[in-house]
């Protein structure tokens, strides 16, 4: 069944007066929307398709299983937000799809518990594109794979931990973790702040959407996540208290190959990421559509419905990526370029493999694919939109 819900904008938008669009939002659209988002959520959970064996952690094992030149495979992470909610719009997106269609290819999305699990498959070239949290971008990208073409994220990772609020209370407690992910970094960086080495606490790996539960449950004491962990475990129980908070982002990545191979599939494909962005930007209402979507693909994917709303999606998202002005672009500050102190604060720890060179990570930075389809809004159709199942 497929259920379309079409935006195509133009300069004829503009000419709607404030007056009217605020009639429209505050009396007429809620109450359509409120239908639509229901019968578009279970719309959207036959279309993801995911895999049936999440706890065996290698569901990833047969994604973009070959290498096939007009098939793009991108990766996502339906868990996380706001960066499942980019992707519920990215693989969603009419103008993407025909443009990719023009060469003779099409788009694959694959959906990841964590962005470590596509590192490998990015080594191999069977990933073209994904969404990686810092850690997984430093790691790939000092290994000289992929270009770091934008932010999809910057935000604060957190350390949830229950009857306490100082990470020197977390000695020789239990605290769950998602391996070489952004929450990795910054539970890394809260034990170092308190002189707490990682043998003085029980590190147990979890899924990031198990955790809040599991702390209910009193199976752990306490949890490194992204967004939704800490806001769930927040409102689940005031025992539960922020620890530590450190600096985390996302960026959209894609492979060097890929844009050697296909420049032309390659731009659109970040066309599809400036889309995404700017059409949430452009009102409340599309934003919590595209909210909507997101809940619905990370059921799909994880099999269980979330307790979060639309509106506390939308304001992560809106926290995290939409009201950062210069988003998606990078800001580069030559005195400290983008993720270099993550990259040395990590090897002194150890999480660095030696091949990985911090030249490469510097060099990631310099893939042009953004400003060249900013420079070419329309040729890139950057300011229309159909986003539909």
């Amino acid at each position: 069944m497929t259920l379309p819900f079409m935006f195509l904008l133009n300069d004829a938008d503009r000419a709607v007066s404030n007056y009217a669009k605020r009639l429209l939002s505050r009396i007429l659209i809620p109450a359509l929307l409120a239908q639509k988002f229901a019968l578009l959520a279970a719309a959207s959970i036959l279309a993801l398709s995911p895999p049936t064996a999440l706890a065996a952690e290698e569901y990833f094992a047969n994604y973009a299983s070959s290498s096939d030149s007009t098939r793009i495979d991108l990766g996502i992470q339906p868990l996380g937000y706001p960066a499942g909610v980019i992707s519920a719009l990215m693989r969603r997106d009419q103008i993407l799809k025909k443009a990719l269609e023009q060469s003779q290819q099409s788009l694959k999305t694959y959906p990841f518990m964590r962005g470590a699990d596509m590192l490998t498959l990015f080594a191999n070239s069977r990933l073209e594109a994904g969404i990686l949290g810092d850690m997984p971008t430093i790691l790939s990208a000092a290994s000289g794979q992929v270009w770091i073409v934008g932010l999809v994220k910057q935000s604060f990772t957190a350390i949830v931990a229950k009857d306490s609020s100082q990470v020197r209370d977390l000695v020789g407690k239990r605290i769950a973790y998602v391996e070489a992910s952004s929450a990795h970094h910054t539970l890394l960086q809260g034990l170092a702040s308190a002189g707490i080495s990682e043998t003085q606490v029980s590190l147990r790996p979890l899924t990031v959407d198990a955790m809040p539960e599991a702390l209910a449950r009193g199976e752990i004491d306490a949890f490194a996540a992204w967004e939704p962990g800490p806001t769930l475990a927040l409102s689940q129980s005031e025992k539960n208290h922020i620890a530590f908070r450190g600096i985390s982002s996302d960026y959209f990545v894609i492979g060097k190959e890929f844009v050697k191979q296909s420049p032309q599939a390659a731009l659109h494909l970040v066309a599809g990421l400036l889309r995404a962005i700017e059409w949430m930007r452009r009102s409340q209402q599309h934003l919590e559509m595209a909210a909507t979507w997101a809940m619905a693909d990370a059921q799909a994917f994880s099999g269980k419905s979330t307790s979060l709303s639309v509106a506390q999606i939308s304001g992560i998202t809106r926290r995290e990526i939409l009201d950062i002005p210069s988003a998606p672009s990078i800001l580069k500050n030559p005195s400290a370029p983008p993720l270099n102190a993550e990259f040395l604060f990590l090897a002194n720890l150890g999480k660095i493999p030696k091949s990985a060179n911090q030249q490469n990570l510097a060099e990631a930075f310099n893939y042009d694919g953004l400003i060249t389809v900013m420079s070419d809004r329309k040729k890139f159709q950057v300011n229309r939109y159909d986003y539909r199942e």
